[in-house]
């Protein structure tokens, strides 16, 4: 009997070890790692801002007379299997005001999200991402225009919370999600905002179109809705008919080493809903060269602001409705 029992548990043990052997045979996912980093500065002076006064109401670029640290930036993308992360950091004048409802090392922090596929259609994401909202992005190096758009400054810049991206099909795809008030990281508030984007396109890519949406309640607004629409370059922006604006991105190529975009941006703030308080419509043009060498790209740039109230001063401190003014940047990414 004892033999027997022996013999038995003999077998089992040299299964447990086979079946052991077999599954270390099979291959273990490839982990991959993607590193992306920049950083930028400039110069900026308006043409009849008076002491005091930079007659600027967009973001990142609210100086005058100045060299202008813009910021310095790196990202950490990891994947293994259906298994990704992001960390995504800037330190600067660019990341702070990105960041502005957050306070110390917070505000470093662009994006951290985590995400699972979990098929080849459908994606959960979860985490602080930049906004799909707009056409302009945070890193200046994704911008061919350096200073930015009013849309840009006063619609969103990020969401913290859980998205769903689902794949319809050739270019077509939506996402759904729940997030934070937005813009902000950390609340204590049990308001949450709902987004969504449905995205579409030819299949040579030459037309492309972005619906987007955020709607809810966020910091101390309530019932708001915004739509956003992107089509190649012409954005239409609103929200809940409290303002609204309508660019339009036209780039030309003389050569691989020089670009130019011509931005023409039509602001309505005339309800001066937006945190700056405007109360004027404004025509803004802007006129900008990408000068590329090597993994430095120049960026000289024109800008006018026409408002249809006298909302820049001159340089005696009178009230005017047209400001104008120059910048050159210089963006590098490695």
């Amino acid at each position: 009997m004892l033999k027997k029992i022996l013999a038995v548990t003999i077998a089992f043990t040299g299964f447990i070890s086979t079946k052991a052997q077999t599954d270390s045979t099979k291959k273990a996912p490839v982990a991959t790692n993607t590193f992306t980093a920049s950083v930028d500065a400039y110069y900026r002076t308006n043409f009849n801002a008076p002491t005091g006064k930079t007659n600027n109401y967009t973001s990142f670029t609210n100086s005058q007379n100045s060299f202008e640290l813009g910021m310095a930036s790196v990202r950490w993308d990891h994947t293994i299997g259906k298994i990704s992360a992001t960390a995504d950091l800037g330190f600067g004048r660019r990341a702070n005001e990105f960041s502005y409802n957050d306070a110390g090392a917070m505000t470093a922090i662009k994006q951290l999200y985590v995400s699972y596929q979990i098929s080849d259609k459908i994606k959960l994401t979860m985490g602080k991402w930049a906004t799909h909202v707009g056409f302009e992005l945070l890193d200046a190096y994704a911008n061919r225009n350096y200073s930015m758009s009013y849309g840009f400054s006063y619609g969103p810049f990020f969401h913290t919370g859980l998205k769903a991206d689902v794949s319809l099909g050739g270019k077509s795809a939506f996402m759904i999600g729940v997030a934070n008030p937005t813009d902000y990281t950390t609340t204590t508030s049990v308001n949450k905002v709902a987004i969504a984007q449905f995205s579409t396109g030819t299949k040579d890519d030459k037309l492309k179109a972005f619906l987007n949406y955020q709607g809810g309640s966020t910091g101390d607004k309530s019932g708001f809705n915004q739509f956003d629409l992107v089509l190649n370059g012409v954005k239409t922006n609103g929200v809940s008919s409290s303002w609204s604006s309508n660019a339009l991105y036209l780039n030309f190529d003389p050569s691989s080493k020089v670009g130019l975009t011509l931005r023409g941006e039509y602001f309505d703030d005339k309800k001066s809903v937006t945190s700056a308080g405007i109360g004027s419509t404004v025509f803004a043009t802007t006129l900008s060269a990408n000068i590329k060498i090597d993994n430095l790209t120049i960026i000289p740039e024109l800008r006018v602001d026409n408002g249809s109230n006298a909302i820049f001063f001159k340089g005696d401190g009178t009230a005017t409705q047209t400001t104008s003014g120059f910048l050159i940047a210089a963006v590098y990414k490695f």
